[in-house]
């Protein structure tokens, strides 16, 4: 049986455009995949085993339902130093078209933990922008003038369809939900040196890429002490934003879906049944589908997001 609550060692990413804020340490990191299937459980008695082995073992008591082979989502933070490449994700059909049958595509969601004042990201194309036009600046490599740049803050949450041209800014520490996929096709990389880890995809963004994509960020919402609201909703993951300063804070899978659980500010302690975990700043732990009624209780005034399938 898994236990009722599950917590993963994340595994760390360094790229060009890392930052400091996500470990200690001299080196940058860009990113800490925080539920992903090649995750390990760090204690209890499935201490060691990935994520993806608990998928294959145990679909139903961990998701709530048969999976369609993998994990189906992968959840990271992200801290932007400098800006990420523009890049676009194809959608499911496209995946499976190019990439072969096992593949998914790429849709996710960003909430802004923590923006700069002027901290901006690109959230597709200005309005007008045609296929054609598109395609020849993808090829001059002047995609970025055709670019529609948001101006984000903390708090704010921004839904990115698959198939959107996009990038993340400097200045911005990022939580991000999305299918479980490393698929990305680099549209313009602000004229950094290719190498064969960071290539541009130009036939294949050109292939997937839809410039009549609009999205606005989601204002981040009022919350009362022991409140929830969904930030998110799509046909791959709901995303919710809870608050807890003195309350505590109930739910129940139902045996549906598993639920996520990532402070994003402050301490709480999470009880399933006979099981506790205190969870600080940036720590995260499942709850599977199996897990039933679960509670939270501040340790100090608290923010998370909740996670789960719809």
């Amino acid at each position: 049986m898994l236990p009722k609550i599950i917590q993963l060692a994340p595994q760390y990413r360094d790229y060009v455009w890392g930052g400091h804020r996500l470990r200690p340490g001299p080196d940058p990191t860009a990113e800490a995949w925080i539920v992903y299937e090649g995750d390990q459980v760090a204690a209890g008695s499935m201490r060691g085993r990935t994520l993806a082995d608990l998928a294959a073992e145990f679909p139903v008591e961990l998701a709530g339902r048969r999976l369609p082979g993998r994990f189906p989502l992968l959840i990271k933070l992200l801290d932007c130093a400098e800006w990420l490449s523009v890049q676009v994700h194809p959608d499911d059909d496209q995946a499976r078209r190019m990439e072969g049958p096992d593949q998914n595509g790429k849709t996710e969601a960003w909430h802004i933990l923590d923006a700069e004042p002027d901290a901006r990201l690109i959230a597709g194309l200005k309005p007008g922008v045609d296929h054609l036009a598109m395609e020849v600046a993808i090829r001059q490599g002047r995609i970025v003038d055709l670019a529609r740049y948001l101006d984000v803050r903390t708090g704010e949450t921004v839904y990115m369809p698959a198939r959107t041209i996009h990038a993340l800014g400097p200045g911005l520490l990022i939580y991000e939900i999305q299918e479980t996929s490393d698929i990305t096709y680099r549209v313009y990389d602000w004229d950094r040196p290719q190498s064969e880890g960071r290539q541009l995809h130009i036939e294949q963004s050109i292939a997937v890429a839809n410039p009549s994509t609009y999205v606005e960020p989601v204002p981040d919402p009022p919350l009362d002490d022991g409140e929830s609201k969904v930030v998110c909703r799509s046909d791959y993951f709901i995303l919710e934003k809870l608050y807890t300063a003195s309350q505590e804070i109930h739910f129940h899978t139902y045996g549906k879906t598993f639920h996520t659980l990532t402070v994003i500010d402050g301490r709480v302690r999470l009880f399933a049944g006979d099981e506790n975990l205190t969870l600080n700043r940036y720590e995260t732990a499942l709850i599977p589908a199996s897990g039933g009624d679960y509670f939270l209780q501040p340790e100090r005034p608290s923010f998370l997001l909740k996670a789960t399938l719809p």
